[in-house]
């Protein structure tokens, strides 16, 4: 299952990303395959292949970001979800043995590379969904259920 949510801040940056890849490093590589295609034997002409290979992974990302982006639903915080847990909110949890944990629910496009961000759709975000500061979350994982408690809840 994939949610098509995402944060006003993860929209930007995936257009961002778009932008780069369509207006500069595209045209950079289609630069560098017309020169070595200028060259003569394409069979031998390591940097021929070697940039056309880029260019085909450019526009297979670019492809895959223009239907995402369209799929997707930006979420923007409202005063109505302030003290309970919703998509977009930063969240520190505690288990019974004192180990804490602190992370920001968000879209599944926006976790790669923030160790600090969990997906709406894994399962500490689900168990923890409509809840406020105190109360328990059981979260089902491949070792068990595990509870956490809710220490704070921001946005």
């Amino acid at each position: 299952m994939r949610t098509n949510l995402i944060t006003p801040e993860g929209f930007e940056k995936l257009q961002k990303e778009l932008d780069y890849l369509w207006r500069e490093y595209r045209p950079e590589i289609t630069k560098k395959v017309a020169w070595a295609a200028s060259l003569g034997d394409r069979s031998e002409n390591a940097d021929y292949k070697e940039n056309k290979r880029l260019l085909r992974q450019i526009d297979s990302r670019v492809r895959f970001l223009r239907k995402r982006l369209e799929a997707l639903k930006v979420v923007h915080h409202a005063k109505e979800q302030d003290g309970k847990v919703f998509f977009g909110a930063w969240v520190e949890v505690e288990n019974e043995q004192g180990e804490t944990k602190s992370f920001r629910i968000v879209g599944p496009d926006e976790i790669y590379g923030n160790n600090d961000y969990i997906s709406i759709d894994a399962p500490m975000a689900r168990a923890l969904l409509k809840k406020e500061v105190d109360d328990e979350a059981v979260v089902n994982t491949p070792a068990g259920k595990q509870v956490w408690y809710i220490n704070s809840i921001r946005y």
